[in-house]
């Protein structure tokens, strides 16, 4: 069972861009670096920050996010993620009260801040203002009394004159100062058309950035003041969230989802470079449904694991290895042939383009009669979806939340048979399902919805 008063704090912002990945990847590190085990999440649907958490604590990074998954299983699945570890840092998301568009405070790091009983750790730009970062404080710290902003961290300081100035409007607001950080470039990680590289792109280089961060905040930070502070945040009184319970209580689907039978099935998931998003209790969901996990990689492996029964495609950056991916026929020729045999293959947004004849000219799988290719248009957002086709994820008229985050083109958006109907911002079908192929674009967390895992590996056990 896990300390349900694990010593937890939340380090957030005003707005994107005053520092959040650097300071809360950089305490996760140097706390690590001191010893202690260190529970790394983030807020949001982010799939890229917790790359570089998990690099800095040596654990999985997690996701909060009460969009997708309810505001009720937050605490439960923070206390799993936290289970053995000595202390626990959430990243925020965006500005601190900033959440899903027209919904209020629900997703925000401030909602998730209270859901976990947590203190707040405010990054603060600095680089253009000296006494009216008083004000600035202020207005978050009494914008919701049930939000305990327990210090400030400013980032960006230019001198120790800027400091001084700092230090004292601060003061003046009755919070403590916590870290003073000064301009380091070397600390910073390169961004792309969806934000920051990945830690798979980076390897060594990746290594250096998260050292450099750990040094700048070892060395311009209060540490014992932040343990501190973490050590105030009381017990929860949930239970942790646990795959083989959920599954065992989630209602199973009695009119599509066949008997189990036959003894574990192998399910291959996509890795590497190209496929790094994925939330961690997916794999664990899977385990728990009776299921063997093997990762695999698509730009290096030449087929998939002996013995795949299954296949689940997330996230990632196709179209930046397109090339490479086109390349490795081998492998591709085996996803089809997969496919095409009624085994079930789950494809989520680069999995979508993976499956795809073609990604902006070059060949891809072949599994979909759809061509994808690069686009301008940026589409991000939180979707409410229902299922429209039975697939081997869920029976039709199953509810689910997702996310859609990319800057890709699929034509045909939809197939004969749909993945999913979205509500917003536009009514629409989209997705494809297809023999026991379920690819779309929406990203959605399973843990709201136990049952598709154990849906699948029963597919798995009986195609």
């Amino acid at each position: 069972m896990v300390n349900s008063a694990v010593p937890r704090l939340v380090v957030a912002a005003p707005s994107s861009g005053s520092g959040k990945t650097t300071v809360a990847t950089g305490l996760m590190a140097a706390l690590a670096g001191r010893g202690l085990a260190v529970s790394p999440h983030k807020v949001g649907p982010d799939y890229i920050d917790p790359g570089y958490h998990a690099l800095a604590t040596g654990r999985p990074g997690r996701n909060l996010d009460a969009y997708l998954c309810g505001p009720e299983l937050l605490a439960p699945l923070f206390l799993h993620g936290a289970r053995g570890c000595d202390i626990a840092v959430v990243e925020g998301v965006m500005g601190l009260y900033d959440g899903a568009a027209g919904e209020g405070e629900l997703a925000s790091t401030a909602q998730v801040a209270k859901l976990l009983g947590a203190p707040v750790v405010l990054v603060v730009d600095a680089s253009s203002q000296s006494r009216s970062v008083a004000a600035l404080v202020h207005g978050f710290v009494s914008w919701d009394p049930e939000v305990r902003i327990g210090g400030v961290i400013l980032n960006k300081v230019g001198s120790d004159r800027h400091e001084a100035l700092l230090r004292e409007a601060v003061d003046s607001v009755g919070v403590p100062v916590l870290g003073v950080l000064r301009r380091a470039p070397q600390a910073g990680v390169p961004s792309r058309h969806l934000g920051l590289v990945p830690v798979a792109e980076r390897g060594s280089r990746a290594v250096e950035a998260v050292a450099a961060m750990a040094a700048q905040v070892a060395d311009g930070c209060d540490l014992e003041a932040l343990v501190g502070l973490a050590r105030g945040a009381g017990a929860l009184s949930c239970a942790e969230w646990d795959a083989d319970e959920v599954l065992a209580s989630s209602v199973r689907d009695v009119r599509e989802a066949p008997e189990a039978r036959g003894g574990p099935k192998r399910v291959a998931v996509a890795g590497g470079a190209a496929f790094t998003f994925s939330y961690a209790e997916h794999s664990e969901l899977l385990s728990a449904a009776g299921a063997e996990v093997v990762v695999f990689d698509p730009l290096r492996d030449g087929e998939l694991p002996e013995g795949t029964g299954g296949l689940v495609i997330g996230g990632g950056f196709p179209e930046v290895y397109a090339a490479e991916l086109s390349a490795n026929e081998g492998l591709r020729k085996s996803v089809a042939e997969l496919a095409l045999s009624g085994a079930p293959v789950a494809a989520e947004c680069a999995g979508l383009l993976y499956l795809s004849r073609e990604l902006d000219g070059m060949p891809m799988c072949g599994v979909l009669d759809a061509s994808a290719r690069m686009s301008e248009r940026l589409t991000l957002g939180y979707r409410d979806a229902v299922a429209v086709s039975d697939s081997v994820l869920a029976g039709a008229g199953t509810r689910m939340r997702g996310h859609e985050f990319h800057r890709t083109v699929v034509e045909p958006g939809a197939g004969a048979a749909p993945a999913w109907g979205v509500r917003a911002p536009e009514r629409r079908v989209e997705g494809f399902v297809e023999r026991g192929v379920h690819a779309s674009y929406l990203h959605t967390h399973w843990a709201s919805e136990p049952g598709v895992a154990r849906r699948f590996v029963e597919r798995c056990r009986t195609s």
